[in-house]
C-alpha cells in the first residue's frame, strides 16, 4: 500500500476512485476468514460447492468494504478524521478520501449504503438455497458492522468496538461454513475464534495513533480510556486469549494437531507487543507494530485454514 494520501488529481477514473475508497488493502483479512470457513467444511468431509463459495467470499468482501466506507462517513461527520494529525496512513486515520476532496461526504454515504444493499441482495440469494440461518448470520454481521461507528449506537465509542470486531469477523468464518454445510456446527466457531481475536488486535493497535483525535471526538474506546502504557497491556491480553484458545483447541482435539502450526505467528505477535510497549506514547513510531500485527493475523489464519483443509475429521 502506498504511503501517499489520495488526491482527486491522482484518481481521475471514478471506478478506481470508488474501488480505492473501500480500502482494498485491508480486505485480504476477510478472505482469510472465508478460507477458514471453507476449510472447516472440507475438514468434516463436505464437498465444496464452488459457486456458493465464490459468492460467499464476494459477499463477505463487499460487506467489509461497506463497513470501511461507512466508518469513513461517520468519522467525517463527527470530525474525527479531520482533526487526526497523528495518523499513520494508510493504516490509521481513515481513507482520507473525504478530507482530501476525492469524494464528498454525501457520495461516501450513498456508496456505503449501496454496498450494504448489494450484500443484502446477494445474501438473500444464498439464503434461499441454504436456509434461513444465513439470514440470522448476515443480519447480525451487517448490524455489528454498521453499529460499530454508526449513530446513535457508536459501539466503538462506548468501549465495545473490540467485541464488535471479534464477533463480526467470527461470523465471517461461521457464515462461510454455513453456506456449504446448511447448518450450524461447532468447528467454525472454534477455528474462527483465534483468527477473530488476531483481527481484533489489528483494530486495537491501530487505535494508538488515532488516540488523541478519537478522544477529542468523544470516541471512548479502551485505548482512550486507559493511559498509553496501560492500554498497551490490553493488546497482550488479546494475544493471550487468542493463542490460549488455539492451544486449548489443539490440546483437547477440537482442532487438528496440524493447527498448532498457527503458532508460527506467535513470534511476530510478541515482537509487535514489545514494540507497542516501548512506543505506546509515541504514535509515529508504531508503524512496525501495526505491520507485524497485520502479518500475524494473516499468517495464523492461513495456517488454521491449511490445517483444516488438508486433514479430515469427524463429520
Amino acid at each position: 500500500m502506498s504511503l501517499r494520501e489520495p488526491s482527486l488529481a491522482a484518481l481521475p477514473n471514478p471506478v478506481t476512485r470508488y474501488f480505492l475508497a473501500t480500502r482494498p488493502g485491508f480486505l485480504t483479512i476477510t478472505v482469510v476468514g472465508g478460507l477458514i470457513g471453507l476449510a472447516s467444511s472440507l475438514h468434516t468431509g463436505l464437498r465444496l460447492e464452488a459457486t456458493r463459495a465464490l459468492l460467499t467470499l464476494l459477499g463477505a468482501l463487499i460487506a467489509h468494504a461497506a463497513v470501511n466506507v461507512l466508518n469513513d462517513y461517520y468519522d467525517a461527520r463527527n470530525g474525527t478524521d479531520a482533526r487526526n494529525e497523528d495518523r499513520l496512513y494508510p493504516y490509521t486515520g481513515g481513507s482520507r478520501f473525504i478530507q482530501n476532496g476525492v469524494l464528498t461526504l454525501h457520495a461516501t454515504g450513498v456508496f456505503g449504503l449501496s454496498l450494504l444493499l448489494c450484500v443484502i441482495l446477494l445474501g438473500g440469494m444464498l439464503a434461499a438455497e441454504v436456509g434461513p440461518g444465513l439470514v440470522v448470520i448476515g443480519a447480525a454481521g451487517l448490524f455489528i458492522g454498521w453499529a460499530y461507528s454508526g449513530e446513535p449506537l457508536r459501539l466503538n465509542s462506548r468501549g465495545l468496538g473490540e467485541l464488535a470486531v471479534a464477533v463480526g469477523f467470527l461470523l465471517v468464518v461461521v457464515g462461510t461454513d454455513f453456506v456449504q454445510r446448511g447448518a450450524f456446527a461447532p468447528l467454525p466457531w472454534l477455528a474462527g475464534l483465534p483468527y477473530a481475536l488476531w483481527v481484533t488486535a489489528i483494530l486495537y493497535v491501530n487505535q494508538f495513533p488515532d488516540r488523541r483525535a478519537d478522544a477529542e471526538s468523544g470516541k471512548r474506546h479502551w485505548v482512550v480510556r486507559l493511559a498509553p502504557r496501560q492500554a498497551a497491556w490490553g493488546y497482550g491480553v488479546i494475544l493471550i486469549v487468542a493463542y490460549g484458545v488455539l492451544l486449548l483447541g489443539v490440546a483437547l482435539r477440537y482442532l487438528p494437531m496440524a493447527a498448532a502450526a498457527a503458532f508460527a505467528a506467535l513470534p511476530m505477535s510478541l515482537a509487535a507487543f514489545r514494540h507497542l510497549l516501548r512506543h505506546s506514547d509515541t504514535p509515529q513510531a508504531l508503524r512496525p507494530a501495526i505491520r507485524m500485527t497485520l502479518g500475524a493475523a494473516h499468517l495464523g489464519g492461513l495456517f488454521i485454514a491449511a490445517a483444516l483443509g488438508l486433514t479430515k475429521g469427524t463429520p
